[in-house]
């Protein structure tokens, strides 16, 4: 089974839904409550777009079916009867469900169902959680208009990862400073299905404050402008890691982009549905600290633009690590935040250990 696996996160369905005949029962119910609507009722210009969208719409219920097959054979012990249709059918529904990247609309996110659903009862702590993470936008670039995520660890400081500060930051042997024409700000919100005309809290990046030697991090100074939304107060972050940490429940808030770089594409657009670079949720959990290389690894589904993501604690909502990056089927890496709470650079910055 792990084998085949062509996923962002290397984690089989096993690992992930604690009942997997109740997780098939309730995929084939969602198919069966699903009615596709008639092209033949569309008018006749918008009827083959119709046709294309109900020919998506049955290869996606063929695709769950199978894989609903699939779940009930590796819950009876019969592994070497699951098909490859049926192998690429677990593949979508723990992408869809019990790894899903739920998109983030007025600061809040749909209810989920499975084991998932326990969101609903964290919805205020998310809620907040979710309010202080925006989108790195820049300025004077020559390719790029933003470039991944940070999040608010002290009450003008935001941290993100050194290679996205390193787009427009430059040293200058006593510090860091702007590369010449070049400048920077963070937006919380780019939700999905906001127009243009909406803009959410956005703040100036008035100063790199440092950018880490060690571990893929930089803090940067913000401010808002004159008259503008202030600034919330910063997220907690752990000043402790909790002891049960691999298979503990976190969740990621950031904006995946598109990478085919390092992910299949079919897979990417069965959780993303080619709807990239909004704030979306990403639960999931750990899977490993190994505290000589500075690593926790998680399973959220992330992209590239998740780069300076802050991984949650589902339990408390403390900031447990600082997203990095991953490799493809085998999960993703953050820098574990409390092992750095006696560092300079992070005293400095007076981070929210908590």
């Amino acid at each position: 089974m792990g084998n085949r696996s062509r996923s962002p996160v290397a984690t089989d369905p096993e690992h992930v839904f604690t009942d997997l005949r109740e997780v098939a029962q309730r995929v084939r119910e969602g198919l069966w409550r699903e009615v596709a609507e008639s092209s033949g009722e569309l008018p006749a210009e918008e009827q083959a777009v119709g046709q294309i969208s109900q020919f998506a719409q049955q290869e996606r219920d063929r695709v769950l079916s199978a894989g609903a097959n699939g779940l009930e054979k590796l819950a009876d012990g019969r592994t070497d009867e699951i098909s490859d249709d049926e192998s690429f059918g677990m593949e979508a529904i723990v992408l869809l469900e019990g790894r899903p990247a739920i998109l983030v609309q007025n600061q809040d996110f749909t209810s989920q169902q499975g084991d998932w659903a326990v969101l609903d009862s964290h919805r205020a702590a998310i809620r907040d959680s979710i309010a202080r993470v925006g989108r790195v936008e820049v300025f004077g670039h020559t390719s790029l208009d933003w470039l991944g995520t940070a999040f608010l660890v002290s009450p003008d400081v935001i941290m993100t990862n050194r290679h996205v500060a390193m787009e427009f930051a430059r040293g200058n042997g006593a510090g860091w400073t702007f590369q010449q024409g070049m400048s920077a700000s963070v937006d919380m919100a780019e939700e999905y299905g906001a127009l243009p005309t909406d803009s959410g809290p956005a703040y100036d990046i008035d100063e790199v404050l440092g950018i880490h030697q060690d571990v893929d991090m930089a803090l940067l100074r913000v401010s808002s402008a004159v008259g503008g939304t202030a600034l919330p107060t910063p997220l907690a972050v752990a000043a402790d890691g909790p002891a049960d940490l691999p298979g503990r429940p976190v969740y990621c808030v950031g904006y995946p982009a598109y990478d085919g770089r390092r992910n299949e594409p079919e897979s990417m657009r069965r959780i993303f549905m080619d709807i990239y670079n909004v704030k979306r949720l990403q639960p999931g959990t750990t899977t490993e600290l190994v505290p000589e290389q500075n690593v926790m690894k998680h399973d959220c589904s992330t992209l590239g633009g998740n780069s300076g993501s802050p991984v949650f604690d589902l339990v408390d909502h403390r900031v447990l690590g600082l997203h990095f990056g991953g490799r493809y089927r085998l999960g993703n890496y953050a820098v574990p935040l409390w092992q750095l709470v006696d560092d300079p650079l992070l005293r400095r910055a007076e981070v929210n250990f908590v």
